[in-house]
Formats: C-alpha cells, sequence, structure tokens
C-alpha cells in the first residue's frame, strides 16, 4: 500500500508527465493570426453549410471593385494635384493688356526648309449645274467616217430630224452625207422649213402635225405672239425659215421610182441616161432570192425608213462580182443622176424588181435576160458612197425590207 505521502507524489509526478507532454505538443506558441485565421475557417465552413457561400464570394467581389476604383480615383486626384497647370496663371490677366512688339520681317532668318512634292487639290472653280436644253439651232461640220445615225446620237435627236433640217444639203439622201458640210442641228426633233405664204398658217404647220401654236410660241424662233394677230393666220414675214418642232413630213423620194416594168420602162428615164425601151417577153423570177454578193452582211447603212434608206448596203470589195438575186429582164442599165452611180435594175415579170448601185462595172446591158446568180456588174463606190459597197433593193409595189425574202447569211 501506498502511503498518503507517496500517493501525492505520484500524482505530482503524473501531472508533471503531462505537462511534459503537452508542452512537446505546443512547443510553438498560437499567434493572434492564426487564431482569427481559425475563426475565419470555421466562419466560411459555417456559411458553407447554410449555402451562402456563393452569394458571399459575389458580394465579395463587388466589394472589392468598388474599393479598386476608389483607390484610383484617389491616387489620380493626388498625382495631378501636384502637376502644375500651365493655364492657370496669365501675367498679362494679371498686370493688363500688353503692348503687341513690332516684328522686323527682315530680320527673320529665312528656313531652309526642304520642299516636298506631293499631291495638291486644286480649286474647282465649275459646279456641275445641269444645263439647260438647247433651244437654238446650231451648226456641225460633217466629219470622216460620220453617219446619219451617228451625228443624230451625239444630239440627241433622231436620224430623221437631221434629214428634215438639211433638205437643201442631203436632199433626203442619207448617202449624200460628205465630210466638210456643214449641217444644221436642231435643239429639239422635227423639221426645218421656210415659210413662203400662200396659204392659212394653220393650213401649212397642219401639214407637219402640229399646231400652229407650236411653233410660233417656240423660244427658238423668235416670235412675238402679240405681233402675228391670229394663229391660224399668222403675220410671219415669207422666207422665214422656222423650227417646227415635234413636225413630221413625207421623204422627198430620190430613189428609183417604182413600177419600172418590161413593158413600161420609160418612167425611169428621169433617173438618167441608163434607162431602157419597153421589152416584150423575156426570163420570170422564181419568186425567191439569193444573195447579190460574196459576203452576206452590211458594211453600211441597213434598212430604215426613219432615214429613208429603203436599201441595204451590202459588204464587197472593189471589183468582186454582183450577181442577179432572181432570173429577169434588164430595165435599167447605166449612170443614175440621184445618188445611185452605176446602177443596174432587173424586172423579174412577177411583180417584183430588184436594183444593184454604185457599181464600178456593168456586165449586163437594156433589154437582157439575166438568170438567178449570174453575174451582172461589179462592186464599186460610184454615186453618193463614201466606199466599195452594193446598195441593193427590192420593190414590189413598194420599197419592201430585202432581208425579209433574202435566206438567212
Amino acid at each position: 500500500m501506498m502511503t498518503p505521502m507517496q500517493n501525492e507524489f505520484k500524482e505530482d509526478n503524473s501531472s508533471q508527465s503531462n505537462q511534459e507532454d503537452k508542452g512537446q505538443t505546443a512547443s510553438v506558441p498560437v499567434s493572434s493570426v492564426q487564431r482569427q485565421r481559425g475563426f475565419f475557417t470555421r466562419l466560411m465552413d459555417s456559411l458553407l453549410q447554410m449555402g451562402l457561400g456563393e452569394s458571399l464570394l459575389r458580394v465579395g467581389t463587388n466589394v472589392f471593385s468598388v474599393l479598386a476604383i476608389v483607390g484610383v480615383i484617389m491616387l489620380g486626384q493626388v498625382f495631378y494635384g501636384q502637376t502644375p497647370n500651365q493655364f492657370s496663371g496669365n501675367s498679362a490677366q494679371d498686370t493688363g493688356p500688353a503692348m503687341t512688339p513690332v516684328v522686323d520681317v527682315s530680320s527673320i532668318p529665312a528656313l531652309d526648309i526642304p520642299i516636298i512634292s506631293g499631291i495638291s487639290r486644286s480649286a474647282q472653280l465649275h459646279t456641275n449645274i445641269p444645263s439647260r436644253p438647247r433651244q437654238e439651232l446650231s451648226n456641225y461640220v460633217v466629219q470622216d467616217g460620220d453617219t446619219v445615225f451617228g451625228i443624230a446620237e451625239k444630239f440627241g435627236l433622231d436620224p430623221q430630224t437631221v434629214l428634215w433640217s438639211n433638205y437643201n444639203i442631203l436632199l433626203d439622201d442619207p448617202h449624200a452625207l460628205k465630210p466638210g458640210q456643214e449641217l444644221i442641228i436642231l435643239p429639239v426633233n422635227g423639221v426645218y422649213w421656210e415659210w413662203l405664204g400662200g396659204i392659212p398658217f394653220g393650213d401649212w404647220s397642219a401639214f407637219y402635225g402640229v399646231e400652229p401654236a407650236a411653233i410660233i410660241e417656240f423660244p427658238g424662233n423668235n416670235i412675238d405672239p402679240n405681233s402675228v394677230g391670229d394663229y391660224a393666220n399668222a403675220n410671219i414675214k415669207t422666207g422665214t425659215w422656222l423650227i417646227i418642232p415635234g413636225g413630221t413630213r413625207e421623204f422627198v423620194s430620190w430613189s428609183a421610182p417604182l413600177g419600172v416594168t418590161r413593158e413600161n420602162p420609160a418612167s425611169a428615164r428621169v433617173l438618167g441616161p441608163g434607162a431602157c425601151e419597153a421589152v416584150s417577153g423575156g426570163a420570170v423570177g422564181y419568186g425567191t432570192y439569193v444573195y447579190p454578193t460574196n459576203k452576206h452582211y452590211l458594211s453600211g447603212f441597213d434598212y430604215s425608213e426613219k432615214t429613208n434608206h429603203r436599201g441595204i448596203d451590202l459588204a464587197g470589195s472593189l471589183g468582186e462580182g454582183v450577181y442577179a438575186a432572181d432570173a429577169g429582164v434588164i430595165v435599167y442599165s447605166g449612170w443614175n443622176n440621184y445618188g445611185y452611180g452605176n446602177m443596174i435594175m432587173v424586172d423579174h415579170g412577177n411583180g417584183f424588181q430588184s436594183l444593184y448601185a454604185h457599181l464600178s462595172e456593168l456586165y449586163r446591158g437594156c433589154g437582157q435576160s439575166v438568170g438567178q446568180g449570174e453575174g451582172i456588174g461589179a462592186i464599186g463606190s460610184t454615186g453618193s458612197s463614201s466606199g466599195p459597197h452594193l446598195h441593193f433593193e427590192l420593190m414590189a409595189g413598194i420599197k419592201v425590207n430585202p432581208w425579209d425574202y433574202l435566206p438567212p447569211p
């Protein structure tokens, strides 16, 4: 048995040993930061267990952003507050207006600055204001290679207007166009014609399909409407050339007459010395037609009623053969006084006639019968022609479009 003293001694020893054991495990003192970290750890664990972790994270992020912005603003104020403001002080304002110094320009040294070449912007003195419609006549000198169609297109007119305003030069013949001619160009589509009197002015204007007012009140005619009195019997000086805006007229025939047959060829005598005498009998055509040239395409004007060109200009070289489009009898062979030059006309005996113009040579004469495709002449450029080609026409009481009767090219 232990005595009380021994027992007390034992308890003291055990207590001491326990303290030594505890001292070994907690030999490092616990700081306040560690205690706080432990507190926040336990707090975060509690919040996570309650499901508030994500909300707390968002709140913390927002708070941090606000604090960062506030910090940047404060730093900016401190920085710019230390920088002197060069515009805050103005000695001139403090001391009143200062005298403007006088500078001697001659005393300023010249600066040796190299001239740099570049693209400069020049002032545009022209403004793009739309031009007013032309109301007066103008003139145009025909150039090499011009055509009635081309000239009309240059001035925004119909081709017939070019012919109708220059009858004294062209005689309604587009082939009569030659380089160097000075043409009158109307400001609008229409007719240009001389007023010769003798009939009421209203009847004269009606001939061109317009009202008297259209002519009298057109600015380009320079007529005072108050001075003419009654428009239907307008008091206009005879010999006055007038623009007839929108007017039209029939072309004056410059080509071969219609109906030249073997029985009545005398109607062609007005055309020139190539007219023939009457012929009885002879070859009759088949009513079908072949090309009168080796080449089957245009080299000049096409068939156009608008320009009074009632035939087609087929391509060909000087001296190339020209052939009868159908069988028939020669009713004209020789020179033509109205622009065709050397011309042959064939009556096919079935109501049709064919015409071949600008020939350089004539192989067949008056009264001879020819077969379809037989040579009758050679391509040339005689008469009103701008170069070698064959002007070819078909007639049957009226002039018809040859393309409607020839086979495909």
